[in-house]
């Protein structure tokens, strides 16, 4: 553990944080079952991946996977809240989730081309910045800096279940403000809407939903980010008008008709992609603009997504 990025933790989150959270990715770290939300976690079984691989290209999937999964859409969602103040009415949020940067440079060269072109008053990441769940992760910064330099204006970002706590002074030191259990005001003049943000909920079970909305004013226009969209329960009874997320990669590997053969969550399969609604709250989950496991990507095209704030 280097000791001048532990500082930095103690001095950014308290020593007390700091710690618990370095404690439980060591607890956690390499186990293919057990922790987190699910039991069995296939992205830490480092055996199989090759065996996946393989197989795609005896079936001759492997070419054209990789092709797909370099060529990232653009989609729009349109959003509309009751009680949006009127200075947001046509606020954009870019929204760019599991970008897994060390998986694939093609991929995320066709990132940096899409993201220069496009107009928005704000951009989320939803985390999986890294490709692996451990180990060093200084290629993964100097990937995430290259992408970083061509974002316009103000970042907010979450760590994912692969992400380690240590990358969060690299992230912030780039202009990447990390939202840990944690809410900032976005203000247009004097009208206000909230962000918030919480760290890792699907495998180090980090997160901390009630501390990062507590100052949230009733009745205020809420977002929150999260990895994973699996605290959509407790997201909604919280009173977020607003959860996006990632984590699933819409399934990456589908079936024709875009039908996931596995989502890596706990959540209604309605939930694995795209928008959907939950009670009173809205919901979007981002297929990823990266890949996990392998390179490849199957009837489920990688994305980033521009979200459109309405007045309803």
């Amino acid at each position: 553990m280097d000791e001048e990025i532990l500082l930095k933790l103690e001095q950014r989150l308290g020593r007390l944080h700091a710690r618990q959270r370095l404690g439980i990715e060591m607890d956690h770290e390499l186990q293919i079952f057990g922790g987190g939300i699910n039991f069995f976690h296939i992205e830490n079984w480092y055996s199989v991946h090759s065996v996946i691989r393989n197989a795609l290209k005896l079936a001759g999937l492997y070419g054209r996977g990789c092709r797909n999964a370099e060529s990232i859409l653009v989609r729009h969602n349109e959003v509309g809240f009751k009680g949006l103040p009127p200075s947001f009415d046509g606020f954009t949020i870019l929204h760019i989730s599991d970008m897994h940067v060390d998986m694939n440079e093609g991929a995320m060269r066709r990132l940096v081309e899409l993201v220069g072109d496009l107009h928005y008053d704000l951009c989320v990441l939803t985390g999986d910045y890294r490709g692996k769940t451990f180990g060093p992760f200084e290629a993964t910064l100097d990937g995430i800096a290259r992408v970083r330099a061509h974002l316009m204006g103000t970042v907010y970002g979450v760590l994912g279940n692969h992400d380690t706590i240590q990358m969060v002074p690299g992230l912030e030191a780039m202009g990447i403000r990390m939202l840990l259990n944690e809410c900032e005001a976005i203000l247009r003049g004097d009208q206000p809407i909230y962000l918030a943000g919480i760290d890792d909920a699907h495998y180090f079970r980090v997160d901390n939903i009630e501390k990062a909305g507590s100052g949230i004013p009733e009745g205020a226009v809420s977002i929150l980010l999260s990895h994973t969209p699996e605290i959509y329960r407790q997201a909604a009874h919280a009173g977020f008008n607003l959860l996006l997320s990632g984590h699933t990669h819409g399934g990456q590997i589908c079936l024709p008709g875009s039908i996931p053969i596995t989502l890596d969550s706990v959540l209604p399969r309605r939930m694995g992609a795209g928008p959907w609604r939950y009670r009173d709250m809205l919901g979007y989950t981002s297929v990823g603009a990266g890949s996990c496991i392998v390179p490849v990507r199957l009837n489920c095209p990688p994305e980033i997504t521009l979200h459109h704030l309405r007045r309803r």
